[in-house]
């Protein structure tokens, strides 16, 4: 066995040298790949966001200086705010909508006009070719918008779910993100994709909400404002709440079933205060989409008649059937299997959807950005191809019936664009027939799925399964590639053919006249979208919310609730997993009960790089250049006498004998993680050698493991200003017992060193120029990066004192406290660093976000296992 230096593991054949006993961490480090591909561990590069309120000096003069009537115009500023995002999101669905409506009837208008034409003189073939070109464009023209910003593709839920969670995803919020999503999103539908506005409405909210109370735009950087408000990530996160529940409210007119969304699917951290202000938002928003809305399309300003972008339509029976019911107690019976069905169905979605995302990670993401162009354009090219000629070759003519036409003038009634005349199609079919396969397939979704929840024996069995499972492939096909595009109609569209599926069967070969099948087309859209978002309370209300029917709330609830069930069995939902695949370390609600075997002196860091209190110029810059650490302890060396203690008095002799056996420190961590190296290989757990096996010589040729590991976990040399650590120091001097004092943020240390807050030694500590609040988050959201900063005018040797503006009363845990409790602590106040101080002030650690993930605790969790 040979030794190694600071930070390196002890390294052996079995530890080292093999690349079976490597654990996955060390090969993603490596750059080599994990033969399971199922495990995927969170990428360390993804940031924490500050939602932890900072208690220092410049705060606390803030609050020295606010009264009663400064609380209330800040508060009143607030709910202004509150009541512009929600203005804003729905004039941003007011866009989408009007354009997507305005496409997509030019393009049918053309290519069924075609298609007319074509049927008599046999061009079927140009008509093919045109409704290509329509298709092929808009595509093509999403996918350049997500080429200028890549994270505007897909429906941002997940990314939207992360920032509230706590994590920094670039570029997440930017002006530039909501432009090329609403805007591609547009052309994604328009473009024929089976996707849906609704999705990208929630990622476009949370963007207006998290850029407008600031009043300034990274892309717009000549227009700012001076306005000192809301200069921080906790005002940001509740902003974004209120942003993505004014997207939901926006795109389905469900204020409340926005507010649940926020809280029960987005929000991480949430008080009763935010309540009020996010269904506020979310009425602004909903109100001010109808408002435009009803007076654009009828003419009636202030009629308030189209609540969102998706309406459901009434639910009720023919006045002719006295025997129909919407649906009874025997219904629920099936409402169940439904439910168990749709979460089967919702399960294999997600599972295949996942191994395409794997895929295109592995084949598509790598190559030139044009191949992300190249690979939309051929899932539009398919799915218009099987459009087409699903619709010529696989409809069934249908006769066209009284009940029929009586059911589209009601959605006529309801606030539906096209008649019955223009909602029906009849390609290939004689007079009074029409295709059923060419209306589901060539009208606007939302369209279809108004046609299988009110039409009335209208569509064949066939016809149904066909276009569920084309659907449900070419659906699945799409959710992922480089394009703006929402699952949640294409979902709903889905599970309401399956829905109706159920209820034409049940009428024909079970002989249930009486059920309605309208709701059996709503419960199956409820059960397959469930099954695939795996949501419960916010789904409920939003679906009856959308129907305006409140009896509709328990067979919901009971569906939803049965499909989440059946499909958590299997995989998780389809938000999740797209979130683990990206490696964003997402905190959960709680951890599972086995991890309460650890503490937190099993998961901490205890390789700190500190500050003193008062530190010289030269060593901050050096810290700031050498880590990539966002927070730093402020902490003093302690050098206790005692052995003058012990040599006056027994009792404090015997109390300090009984702190070095019992009081957990720093380099006894350290030692006994080196010394359970040799019979666990970790990546987690290779720091430091024992300072006896540190004696030993190096191999000649070190392992490229070791190496990159020994760049990531050296010391940084900052005991004192003009003196490193040697070589030669033991592990109790390197790892000397520090009284913890307090967190300092990269960011405040950056500011200080740019406005030069410093004074000489020949000066005191109170000649320091002192910073407010308001300078201290001027810079906000960006501060200056310290590669980009020019710090030659500043004198080395100069002393910042760092203690008017370090937290010094962070939250901390102790070393034996069991992981649950660290776990909640961190994640019920969106703490980013949790100090380890053992029983008397010193600090042995430090926990972050990556420290409580599933991988890291499950890693912690088997070394545990092996060393007992």
């Amino acid at each position: 066995m040979a030794g190694c230096g600071t930070g390196l593991c002890c390294c052996c054949p079995r530890c080292c040298g093999e690349r079976e006993s490597r654990t996955p961490e060390e090969l993603t480090i490596l750059g080599e790949t994990h033969e399971e591909e199922d495990e995927i561990l969170p990428r360390k590069d993804y940031e924490s966001l500050d939602y932890d309120r900072c208690i220092n000096d410049p705060y606390l003069e803030v609050l020295e200086n606010m009264d009663n009537k400064k609380a209330q115009r800040y508060e009143a500023v607030k709910w202004v705010m509150v009541f512009a995002i929600g203005v804003c999101t729905g004039l941003v669905g007011l866009f989408v909508d009007f354009f997507v409506r305005l496409f997509t009837q030019l393009k049918f208008r053309v290519v069924q006009s075609s298609v007319e034409e074509c049927t008599e003189k046999g061009c079927l073939a140009l008509s093919l070719l045109m409704l290509l070109g329509f298709n092929l464009t808009f595509v093509f023209l999403a996918s350049l918008l997500v080429l200028i910003q890549p994270v505007a593709a897909g429906s941002g839920i997940p990314e939207i779910k992360c920032y509230l969670n706590g994590v920094k995803v670039p570029g997440v919020v930017r002006l530039r993100t909501v432009v090329c999503k609403a805007t591609g999103v547009l052309f994604s539908v328009a473009g024929g994709l089976f996707v849906g506005k609704e999705g990208p409405m929630i990622h476009s909210g949370a963007v207006v909400g998290a850029g407008l109370p600031q009043f300034q735009s990274i892309s717009l950087r000549k227009i700012q404002f001076n306005f000192p408000y809301f200069r921080s990530d906790r005002d940001k996160r509740d902003f974004v709440s209120a942003g993505a529940a004014a997207g939901v409210a926006a795109a389905f007119g469900a204020p409340i079933g926005g507010t649940l969304f926020s809280l029960e699917e987005g929000s991480s951290f949430w008080n009763q205060g935010l309540t009020w202000k996010v269904l506020f938002c979310s009425m602004a928003a909903t109100f001010t989409l109808n408002f435009f809305r009803s007076g654009i399309q009828f003419g009636s300003w202030g009629s308030f008649q189209l609540p969102g972008l998706l309406n459901f339509g009434e639910f009720k029976c023919s006045e002719s059937d006295k025997k129909c019911h919407l649906w009874t107690a025997v219904d629920l019976g099936f409402f169940i299997l439904m439910g168990i069905v749709g979460g089967l169905l919702g399960a294999t979605f997600n599972c295949l959807n996942k191994r395409l995302a794997k895929y295109r990670m592995r084949n598509v993401h790598p190559k030139p950005k044009l191949v992300r162009v190249l690979e939309s354009l051929l899932v539009s090219l398919t799915t218009t191809v099987v459009v087409f000629l699903a619709s010529m070759v696989l409809g069934e003519c249908r006769q066209l019936s009284s009940t029929s036409q009586s059911g589209n003038d009601t959605l006529s009634l309801q606030g539906m664009s096209e008649d019955v005349n223009s909602s029906i199609k009849t390609f290939f079919c004689p007079n009074e027939t029409y295709n059923d396969m060419a209306t589901l397939f060539f009208n606007p979704q939302e369209s279809a799925i108004l046609q299988l929840f009110h039409q009335d024996g209208t569509f064949s069995p066939v016809t149904l399964s066909l276009f569920f499972l084309l659907y449900f492939l070419l659906s699945c096909w799409t959710y992922g590639i480089s394009v703006p595009s929402g699952l949640f109609v294409p979902s709903l569209l889905c599970g309401a053919a399956f829905g109706r599926l159920v209820a034409n069967l049940l009428k024909s070969y079970i002989g249930l006249d009486h059920i309605y099948s309208g709701t059996f087309a709503l419960i199956g859209a409820a059960a397959f979208l469930g099954g695939v978002v795996r949501m419960t309370i916010s789904l409920t209300v939003i679906l009856i919310e959308s129907t305006n029917e409140i009896t509709y709330g328990l067979p919901i609830m009971i569906t939803l609730m049965v499909a989440k069930w059946t499909g958590d069995f299997f995989n998780k939902g389809i938000y999740d997993i797209h979130v683990n695949l990206r490696g964003v370390p997402l905190l959960e609600w709680e951890t599972e009960v086995e991890m309460d075997k650890l503490r937190a002196s099993d998961i901490m860091e205890p390789n700190l790089t500190y500050v003193y209190p008062h530190t010289r110029i030269q060593s901050l810059v050096s810290i700031l250049r050498t880590t990539v650490h966002h927070a730093f302890p402020v902490v003093t060396e302690n050098r206790g006498n005692e052995r003058e203690f012990m040599k006056g008095n027994q009792l404090i002799s015997n109390n300090i004998k009984f702190k070095k056996s019992s009081i957990l420190t720093r380099a006894g961590e350290q030692r006994k993680r080196s010394q359970s190296m040799k019979s666990y290989p970790s990546s987690e757990l290779r720091n430091m050698c024992d300072e006896h096996i540190a004696t030993e010589e190096p191999p000649e040729k070190e392992d490229l493991l070791q190496q990159m590991l020994e760049r990531r976990y050296t010391p940084y040399p900052n005991l004192y200003p003009d003196q490193s650590p040697s070589e030669e120091w033991t592990m109790e001097e390197r790892f000397r017992p520090l009284t913890f004092h307090g967190l300092i943020l990269r960011s405040q240390l950056v500011t200080l060193l740019v406005r030069g807050v410093c004074y000489s030694e020949s000066q005191s500590s109170a000649s320091q120029p002192r910073l407010s609040h308001a300078e201290m988050s001027e810079d906000y959201p960006r501060y200056p990066d310290i590669h980009d900063l020019d710090l030659t005018l500043l004198n080395p040797r100069m002393i910042v004192d760092v203690t008017p503006y370090m937290n010094p009363s962070p939250f901390a845990v102790s070393p034996n406290t069991h992981v649950s409790q660290v776990f909640n602590l961190f994640r019920t106040m969106g703490l980013r660093h949790l100090p380890v101080v053992n029983a008397v002030g010193e600090i042995v650690g430090i926990i972050t976000r990556h420290n409580l993930t599933h991988e890291f605790l499950q890693a912690r969790l088997r070394q545990h296992y092996q060393t007992i």
